[in-house]
Parts: C-alpha cells; structure tokens; sequence
C-alpha cells in the first residue's frame, strides 16, 4: 500500500513547532547578548553619560560630529587599515605558502609542523601580548638577545617604546599568532582539489606556478574568500594583544578603534562618546559585511 504524501504547506506547519523549541533558546540568547546591546550603544551615543545616574545631558548628533573631528579615532581607524592590508599581503600570502608546504605528500613530518605552525593559535591572546613584551623587553628581552649575538655593540631599538614602532612590533605578533588559523583553512581548501588534476597537468608539462595559478587557487576560492573575510573582521576588532602589550601607548602609536573604544568608555568613563566610537565600528563592520556578500560572495557563486 502506498504511502500517502503530505502537502508542503501542512508538512512546515506540522515542523514549526520543532523548529520554535529548538531555535528559540538561541534566539534569546542572541537578542540579551547582541540585538539589546546594540540598541541601548545607539541610544547611549546620543548623550554626554559616565554610566552612572540617569541620562540627562541629550547631546544629539554632537557625540557623532565630535567623532569625526577626533584625530585620535582617525588614527586608530588608520591603524586598523595597515593592520587588514598587511594581513591581507604578508600573512594569508605566508599561510597559503606554508599550507601547501605541510599538505604535500612528500613531506615528512607534515603532522607535526601543522600542529606546531597552528600551536599560536591556540593561546589567549592576553597570554600572547604579555609573552612578547617579555621577547621585545629593551634589557633582557630575545630582541636584544639576538641582536648583541648577530650585530655586536649595536643597541637594540626599543620596539614598544616608541610611537613610530609599536604598531609594527604588535603586527609581527598578529601575523605570528593568527597565521596558523588561515593556514588550517587553506588545507582543508586543499583537499577538496582531486589529486588526478594535479598529476595530469604535471604529466601533461604543466610548471607548479601554472598548477596554483589555473588548478589550486581556483579550487580553493571558497577557502580563501572566508579566510578574507576572517582577516579584515578580525583585522577591525583586536583588541586584547594590542591592550596586553601597552593599551595603544605610547603616544597613541598603537592605538587601534577597539582599544580607544575600550579606553573612551571603561577607563574614562565617557560611556556616551565611547558608544558613539562602537556605532561607528559597527556600521564599518557592516559596510564591508555588505559589500562581501553583495560582490565578494555573489562572484563565487
């Protein structure tokens, strides 16, 4: 006898009550934790407010003016820039080098270095900065160490001492901790690629750049585009390094928007203007959120 089908439209009305037990849990766990946080920032950034007390003092769009005069934010929104191009040219370039390294056949040892290039990624980032301010300390750091043992009589630059060097000394830290995540992303990429393309080309006369350029990359495009995306989100959000390693300091030379954002409402207590800089953070956020699935995302597919 045969089984009777049900019409769609009784089928998602037989599942909802399923569908509302299961994903309501999240649902209001996302809404207490993100979509009421984000609203009451809006509404916090249209007042002059310590935190403390009723709002009173309605600044209007004065906190948002005020913002875009501020060279401090236009500093750390610069910061935050250098620190997604240089991700995007020295680290993801780095992971995919490595990447294909550790996933050739041939290579001995492949387990050991994947686990040891990604070892990084698994520490806190809190553990991380204070870990290298110990590697660049000025006395006694490894800095200094390799310095007196390759240029004898040459005095070691103070790297987190100075405005025009630390955001390079807190990008080496950066690249060194997060490649390992991009380099995981691009050998699971990796394998999705049928081995038989790869030796028909190589039999057919095919030199390796032409295999990566017309065989590798395209077949990874998936993995590279959401290493991207991980990137520059990534890239705009550090914070807990660059605040482990000396809070933006000195002289704001390593001053990102998520530490002046932090330093605005937490330390000053300016919970006002401090949530006007996160509203601006989160429209950059979401602006380039729209403009990857818009043409990033649609080109893929």
């Amino acid at each position: 006898m045969a089984k009777r089908s049900i019409p769609g439209g009784l089928a998602s009305r037989a599942r909802f009550p399923t569908l509302v037990v299961f994903l309501a849990p999240a649902l209001i766990v996302f809404t207490a934790l993100v979509i009421i946080p984000v609203f009451e920032a809006a509404i916090f950034s249209f007042y002059k407010w310590n935190g403390l007390g009723p709002m009173v003092d309605f600044r209007g769009l004065g906190n948002y003016l005020e913002l875009i005069q501020d060279a401090i934010f236009h500093k750390g929104l610069l910061h935050n820039f250098i620190i997604v191009i240089v991700s995007l040219i020295i680290e993801l370039p780095l992971a995919m080098a490595l990447a294909l390294i550790v996933s050739d056949r041939k290579f001995k040892g492949a387990v050991f270095f994947r686990t040891f290039f990604f070892l990084p990624y698994m520490l806190s980032e809190v553990i991380t900065g204070v870990l290298w301010q110990f590697i660049y300390h000025p006395q006694y750091g490894l800095v200094k160490t390799l310095f007196e043992a390759l240029l004898p009589g040459v005095h070691p630059p103070a790297l987190m001492g100075s405005p025009d060097t630390v955001l390079w000394a807190i990008m080496i830290v950066i690249i060194w901790k997060y490649f390992g995540l991009h380099m995981t992303i691009y050998i699971a990429g990796l394998q999705d690629i049928p081995q038989e393309q790869i030796e028909a080309a190589t039999i057919d006369g095919a030199s390796k750049g032409q295999i990566f350029r017309r065989i590798i990359l395209p077949g990874m495009r998936n993995a590279v585009q959401l290493s991207i995306f991980f990137s520059i989100i990534g890239s705009f959000q550090v914070f807990d390094i660059v605040w482990a390693m000396g809070k933006g300091g000195p002289a704001n030379g390593g001053e990102t928007i998520v530490t002046y954002l932090y330093t605005t409402g937490f330390v000053r207590f300016n919970v006002g203007y401090g949530s006007t800089i996160a509203v601006g953070l989160f429209f950059i956020c979401l602006l380039f959120s729209f403009f990857y699935e818009r043409v990033i995302a649609r080109e893929a597919t």
